[in-house]
């Protein structure tokens, strides 16, 4: 007889196994389906935790090869590659051990297998040897993430041509690394293997990077990366790609035609997007509904077109985010046992963990302006803060932006050292529904970055301090 669950959560990355966690702590008997051998998905094992050990990594190693001089400290650093692939290695280790002993300490049952949803109160699991067995349950959640989106004509082989899993795992820096989309994925890894030796380009479809992103936030990222040593192709598609003993080879075209070229490459990123990953799961069988794309179709509660069937992450509509899905699973979680919950899709950040970092929170100038809303703009520069003097990080610059009625805060962008950090005043100032005002009258600590959010927050009146 199969053992009845409460809730059956399918996928155990930072939706999935944040969602156990919180349903357990609500006294809910709770079972996590993964098909691989570690905790954590995507993000914790090839992605989000990875790749930010290897940008910390290539960062210090950029810092120390061209800037440690400028403070007084004359070093000549030697990689070694294999040290730090041991670095990220152990980070991910050690946080998907983590979640493992979490999964303990809750009593959350880990299944390890690949999942199908048979009715709303059943799921089949089958594991590498092909043995099935099934879970009853008054609940299913459908958190399986999302997949590399394919590019006709350029097949990935992971070693020559590869994904963000496979840039993950180079052996060696090559001497010439191509990219394909310039978003945030490509960004990062081309980051890290530019600041580790190899010719970086990168071929965006669009004619600017970071698409979705406030404008002139994302101008200012490109002189940057240009300054940095990437080289940008706008406006430009790849029509194939064929890898050999020799690399590479790339055919380009403008996007809105035009004669093509060919570049030579030593490897190939593509990184053009991620998709929904639904498939195998017995979704349409059951009559849950999604998008031609995939996308799994959920009410305000989470619940799909079948009720008892809930979905959260990457496989429902908004930004493909980690702390997107882990907040969903949070409120799903206190739903399922007869709580409320809520999310405000207005307040969820996004960062670029390039350097300078990049965050965003909220609206753009080009959104606010097709809705039609009159705001206000206030901005200051990373170069007349004490701090970021003091740390050589002048680059860069905050802008808040706010209702010109309310002074509500509605958007934030920032280009500059730790935006990632800086973000979250923001954050919390926009749930509590704070004015750029608030923000401008709290006292901020002297020296601190956090000084460049008051007075653009200050500016938004026109009266910030010190410029």
């Amino acid at each position: 007889m199969s053992e009845q669950y409460d809730v059956v959560i399918i996928g155990s990355g930072p939706g999935g196994y944040v969602c156990a966690i919180r349903c357990a702590q609500l006294g809910l008997k709770t079972a996590c389906v993964e098909k691989e051998d570690t905790l954590g998905g995507t993000c914790l094992n090839v992605g989000c935790i990875p790749s930010k050990a290897l940008l910390h990594a290539s960062e210090r190693f950029d810092e120390a090869d061209k800037h440690f001089a400028d403070l007084g400290i004359k070093v000549k650093p030697e990689l070694d590659l294999k040290a730090m692939m041991k670095h990220k290695s152990g980070v991910v280790d050690a946080n998907t051990q983590g979640i493992k002993f979490l999964f303990k300490k809750n009593k959350i049952d880990h299944i390890v297998g690949t999942g199908t949803v048979k009715s709303a109160d059943t799921v089949e699991i089958k594991d590498a040897k092909g043995k099935t067995q099934s879970l009853k349950t008054r609940s299913v959640v459908i958190a399986t993430g999302s997949e590399v989106t394919p590019l006709p004509g350029v097949e990935i082989d992971e070693k020559q041509i590869v994904s963000s899993t496979g840039a993950l795992e180079l052996s060696k820096v090559p001497k010439k690394m191509a990219i394909i989309g310039g978003g945030v994925i490509g960004l990062e890894l081309g980051a890290v293997w530019g600041r580790l030796g190899a010719e970086v380009t990168v071929i965006e479809y669009l004619d600017t990077i970071l698409p979705g992103m406030d404008k002139e936030i994302s101008k200012e990222a490109l002189k940057s990366f240009k300054k940095q040593g990437m080289t940008f192709k706008l406006g430009a598609k790849v029509t194939g790609a064929k890898a050999s003993k020799s690399g590479v080879k790339l055919e380009v075209e403008p996007a809105k035609g035009g004669d093509s070229e060919t570049i030579d490459t030593d490897i190939l990123l593509v990184s053009i997007g991620r998709r929904p990953y639904t498939k195998g799961l017995g979704l349409e069988d059951v009559g849950v509904k999604t998008s031609d794309r995939g996308v799994v179709e959920v009410n305000g509660n989470f619940e799909t077109s079948v009720p008892g069937i809930y979905a959260i992450g990457d496989v429902i509509p908004g930004p493909m985010l980690a702390h997107k899905a882990e907040d969903e699973g949070v409120v799903l979680a206190e739903i399922l046992a007869g709580e409320s919950g809520h999310i405000n899709y207005d307040a969820i950040p996004s960062v670029v963990y390039t350097f300078p970092e990049i965050a965003a929170i909220g609206k753009t100038e080009e959104v606010l302006k097709a809705e039609g809303i009159a705001y206000k703009v206030g901005k200051f520069p990373y170069m007349a803060n004490g701090r970021a003097r003091a740390m050589n990080a002048n680059e860069g610059f905050v802008k808040i932006l706010a209702d010109k009625k309310t002074d509500r805060v509605l958007g934030c962008h920032i280009f500059g050292a730790e935006a990632g950090t800086l973000i979250a005043e923001i954050a919390l100032g926009m749930e509590f529904g704070a004015s750029a005002e608030d923000i401008a009258r709290t006292c901020h600590a002297h020296p601190t970055l956090n000084e460049v959010v008051k007075e653009a927050a200050l500016n938004v009146d026109g009266r910030a301090l010190h410029i």
